[in-house]
């Protein structure tokens, strides 16, 4: 089994993603020009950052600027398991400026968050991030755990008011073309909108996130498709799911019925 995976997706640039596992490599003290965010889920890491020592366990995240010194290495010969998320510093910012008036990155205060609620978070956003699933879901646990972070740890600006923007628009685009996967970036880019602050902006306004809502809009097309005598793996292609088991869960979920048990009901 290979112990070491990277992730990337070229229709999400500005993230990377690394999973170790049962590691004894070592590194050499190293500068990211990213932000860049770690947890270990098996053993310890003695983490240094400039100056300063940790021991980083499970139930804590690694913080660290970017253009920061750092080394992440055991202390003893016991492997340990790690994940990694690379995060492109412009990205990082337009996160901020949904929340606060920034013109630029504002570093973090803290190298180590021990939180378990942030920890068990994070992973989530891996698991997501790491698994075949709507690119807009990987986009939403990316920007809610950068928005959780961040919140905790950097120095706010003025803050932004929210005001429900767009929301009408993006609603309407997210109820149009199911089949494609789209990206938040691309969606606020065709409004003229920072992603971060589209995607708050329609959480108040609509109490969803747009995945959600777009979710919703799939299932209700399928319903419509599905009382017209449509094929189930037909129908679960142009309403977007990657295949008939993905459709199956999402259908279940929010009618607590299966696409066959429901189709039967409009079959004469």
């Amino acid at each position: 089994m290979r112990q070491e995976h990277f992730f990337t997706d070229p229709r999400l640039p500005f993230v990377e993603c690394r999973v170790s596992q049962a590691s004894v490599r070592t590194f050499k003290p190293h500068i990211h020009g990213c932000f860049s965010i770690g947890a270990v889920t098996q053993g310890e890491i003695l983490y240094r950052v400039e100056d300063r020592s940790h021991r980083l366990r499970p139930g804590a995240l690694a913080l660290i600027n970017p253009e920061t010194l750092h080394a992440c290495n055991q202390d003893n010969a016991a492997p340990r398991s790690y994940c990694m998320l690379y995060l492109e510093t412009d990205w990082c910012l337009r996160v901020q400026q949904s929340l606060w008036q920034s013109e630029r990155f504002a570093p973090t205060r803290s190298s180590l968050l021990d939180d378990p609620a942030l920890y068990d978070q994070y992973l989530a956003a891996v698991a997501i991030l790491t698994e075949n699933s709507p690119l807009l879901e990987k986009e939403q646990h990316l920007i809610d755990l950068a928005t959780a972070i961040f919140l905790r740890t950097c120095e706010p600006g003025e803050p932004i008011r929210s005001i429900a923007q767009r929301v009408e628009q993006l609603k309407a685009r997210l109820a149009a073309d199911l089949a494609d996967d789209l990206t938040l970036e691309h969606l606020a880019a065709d409004l003229g909108a920072n992603a971060c602050t589209l995607i708050r902006q329609f959480k108040e306004a609509a109490g969803i996130t747009p995945h959600a809502y777009r979710m919703n809009c799939r299932i209700n097309q399928a319903r419509r498709l599905l009382q017209q005598g449509r094929d189930i793996g037909e129908t679960a292609l142009e309403c977007g799911f990657f295949d008939q088991s993905h459709f199956h869960r999402h259908f279940k979920a929010m009618t607590t019925v299966t696409p066959r048990e429901y189709q039967v009901n409009f079959i004469q």
